[in-house]
């Protein structure tokens, strides 16, 4: 009797919890020109394959929004779900499937997974995954092979082992130009980029993830994809959505650009449009994660 009032009592007080955070986040859809809820994109994902929430990394709304979309997402389309993150890489696949298996502990999970300090915003999708046997999809590029690009730009890439491409796309890697080329160096203020390889290491993880992903795709028929990443990857569907449909130009994208504005009151929507097809307001007031 005491786990039944106990369980009746955590469930209260979750709804109260998502009662109290939904005033603090406000969800635009571009292509309506109106505010809608996460169910009215949960609805539009039936026609879609993968829906990228391009985030920004400290916001404690935007991951709370995160974990409400992916259980929502498996829910209505169960068996035919999965989760993709920048967060963790190609290398640690092994690492993640054998936690989601309850093979290894949270601990060792951790430490030999590599993940972020700031995992705990990510725990609660991993441990809902874990949960209901949905596949996780580590699709970033390494630190080693980031960094390696950084220092001798991709033609380096060209030196590393065999084995190596087991966690890398193949060559040979575009180097996105145009608007992605543009915001990158306003992003970096015009500073000079020790020719442009930081912004080839951009593409590498670009590539990487947008290679992750459609593999994933191609061995998991009428699965559809969550991918979280930081929104400079997505925003404008550039970057790994960019790479994604050029690798495969027959995959239907949906992408949502998350982030705190110190507009929420009364954002103007038009001065975002460009950024997603569903835009996310976050409230400033409330504490960042880190």
């Amino acid at each position: 009797m005491k786990f039944f009032l106990l369980m009746i009592s955590l469930s209260i007080s979750a709804a109260l919890y998502a009662q109290e955070i939904s005033s603090h986040y406000k969800i635009y859809d571009v292509k309506k020109q109106k505010n809608i809820s996460v169910d009215d994109i949960i609805a539009d994902m039936a026609l879609a394959d993968v829906l990228f929430f391009g985030e920004d990394h400290n916001d404690s709304i935007g991951h709370y929004l995160e974990a409400e979309i992916f259980k929502k997402l498996s829910s209505t389309y169960p068996n035919r779900t999965a989760l993709s993150l920048e967060m963790f890489h190609t290398d640690v696949q092994p690492e993640i499937d054998e936690y989601l298996a309850g093979l290894i502990s949270e601990k060792n999970f951790i430490k030999e997974g590599r993940a972020w300090g700031n995992y705990k915003d990510y725990k609660p999708l991993i441990e809902y995954a874990k949960a209901n046997n949905i596949k996780v999809i580590a699709a970033n590029a390494a630190t080693r092979y980031s960094n390696a690009v950084t220092m001798g730009g991709l033609k380096v890439l060209a030196n590393f082992p065999k084995a190596s491409f087991n966690f890398l796309p193949p060559a040979p890697i575009d180097t996105a130009q145009g608007r992605y080329y543009e915001k990158f160096t306003e992003t970096l203020g015009g500073h000079d980029m020790g020719p442009m390889k930081i912004y080839q290491t951009q593409n590498l993880w670009d590539a990487t993830m947008a290679w992750s992903i459609n593999k994933f795709l191609k061995s998991n028929k009428g699965i559809k994809v969550l991918q979280l990443n930081g929104r400079f990857h997505s925003d404008e569907k550039l970057g790994t959505v960019a790479k994604l449909l050029k690798a495969n130009p027959k995959v239907k994208i949906l992408n949502i650009s998350s982030f705190s504005d110190a507009g929420f009151a009364n954002p103007d929507w038009n001065k975002f449009k460009n950024l997603g097809d569903y835009i996310i307001i976050t409230d400033p007031a409330v504490k960042r994660s880190y």
